[in-house]
């Protein structure tokens, strides 16, 4: 899990608690509408920091560029995203940005709660946004189809594999496993290369085991939860789960193929992988540029699959969303902004370019939020720009589309909180009851599922 991924899944116990009216959140105008046309000041957060040099000066650029075609409209641009210390305090103090990040996990609960904006009839002029894929829009949607934020980026989950361990082991770096079979058998033999070699990790700490536990059970065709006649249910106490949780005891137990050193999250795995020790692990395509800056990799060195059985893959992303009571000058000032700055495909051209410049990676795979000519123009640039060895992702990117991408439960924090103690339990106790594990989790999260409305 990237720390980005770390954050979202956290932001959603965050929302989840916040019980405030949408007058506490913003929701008088007074002082906020403009004359038509009059000029605009509009706060955004999502400013990388200034200890992220490259990153912070290539966004104030766009802000001036962007400022320079906007006369009119003046950026208060913020550092932040969703940070779970000072989001409720921020909402609950009228504080909160006019045009503020979230996660994927998070707009469900916010407009349930009428803390932020509609702006469906103001997409009309922002034709672009049409193109935006159905699926992914629907995120930021209520039941009738009501628009209140845009997505950004979007992600699914893989199989980030170490190729020249592959290719040491006897396997083909071009072939990664396609079956959770597989890759047991894979891991088996990657692990006999070597006492520190690892052939395939998996989380159980801090929440991150039971992200894990939850995309290997949309693998296999599983699910966390079910909405059973507008009832949320937990559905992992099955057969799927047990699949989930005695193949990791196996490989952990039987094969030897997982190491000795367990109880992982987040930067664990990455680490073990830029050190060159670890052979495979489930993941998405933005952990490859932080293993090479932060853990010392390679780009020639990963590969990635796709999730294996393939009969689902969890997914997840970023976007934006519009504060409660915004005047319709401050919606289209904000409409303005995302559509010049990420929603407009033709900002892929600028931007790859710029990135690949800065030395910046440019052509890891992930899922397109667009179709029809914006996504083509997103694929262009990302070819012409490309600085990393796609063919590496060839695998991957053969599947996108083909494989049905599952978003994470309700309440997915407090979930994946109660899930990563079977997780921990498989991972460290050789004789751990997996149905014993599987009812007590299954108790627990129905008792989380039912404050779900």
């Amino acid at each position: 899990m990237s720390k980005s991924r770390l954050r979202s899944a956290i932001g959603l116990l965050l929302v989840a608690g916040v019980g405030l009216s949408a007058t506490a959140c913003g929701n008088d105008d007074s002082g906020d509408a403009k004359a038509a046309g009059g000029p605009v000041t509009l706060v955004i957060n999502g400013l990388p920091p200034a200890t992220e040099k490259v990153n912070h000066d290539r966004f104030r650029a766009n802000v001036a560029e962007f400022e320079k075609a906007n006369p009119t409209i003046k950026i208060d641009a913020r550092e932040g995203k969703m940070d779970p210390q000072t989001f409720q305090a921020k909402l609950a103090g009228g504080q909160l940005e006019d045009v503020f990040y979230v996660y994927f996990t998070d707009p469900a609960s916010l407009i349930a709660k009428r803390q932020v904006s509609d702006i469906s009839k103001h997409l009309k002029d922002f034709p672009v946004t049409a193109e935006i894929k159905p699926e992914v829009l629907r995120v930021f949607q209520d039941d009738k189809g009501g628009t209140y934020g845009l997505p950004y980026k979007n992600y699914s989950l893989g199989l980030l594999y170490n190729r020249d361990l592959f290719s040491k082991a006897g396997l083909d770096p071009n072939t990664p496993p396609a079956t959770w079979a597989e890759v047991r058998a894979a891991a088996k033999k990657i692990a006999g290369l070597g006492t520190n070699v690892v052939g395939y990790g998996d989380y159980s700490k801090s929440n991150t085991g039971g992200w894990h536990f939850t995309a290997e059970m949309y693998s296999i065709g599983g699910d966390i939860a079910v909405n059973d006649g507008g009832t949320w249910k937990a559905a992992f106490n099955n057969a799927q789960g047990r699949q989930v949780l005695q193949q990791l005891k196996d490989m952990r137990w039987t094969d030897n193929s997982m190491g000795q050193k367990q109880l992982l999250e987040w930067a664990d795995l990455l680490n073990l992988m830029g050190s060159g020790k670890l052979g495979m692990y489930v993941a998405t395509a933005d952990n490859i540029p932080t293993i090479v800056n932060q853990f010392k990799g390679n780009y020639q060195s990963y590969g990635l699959g796709p999730i294996p059985d393939g009969k689902g893959t969890l997914g997840g992303g970023e976007g934006y969303m519009f504060k409660a009571g915004l005047s319709p000058e401050k919606i289209n000032a904000g409409l303005k902004w995302l559509t010049f700055w990420f929603t407009s495909a033709d900002r892929y051209e600028a931007e790859n370019k710029w990135a690949s410049e800065t030395k910046q990676p440019v052509g890891l795979p992930e899922p397109a939020i667009y179709t029809g000519a914006s996504a083509e123009k997103q694929a262009a640039a990302d070819k012409r720009y490309a600085n990393v060895p796609q063919a590496n992702y060839a695998p991957f990117t053969a599947k996108l589309g083909a494989i049905p991408v599952k978003f994470e439960p309700p309440n997915a924090q407090q979930i994946y909180a109660v899930l990563d103690v079977p997780m921990q339990k498989v991972l460290t106790d050789r004789n751990a009851n997996v149905d014993e594990l599987l009812a007590t989790a299954e108790t627990q999260v129905n008792q989380i599922l039912a404050s779900v409305k």
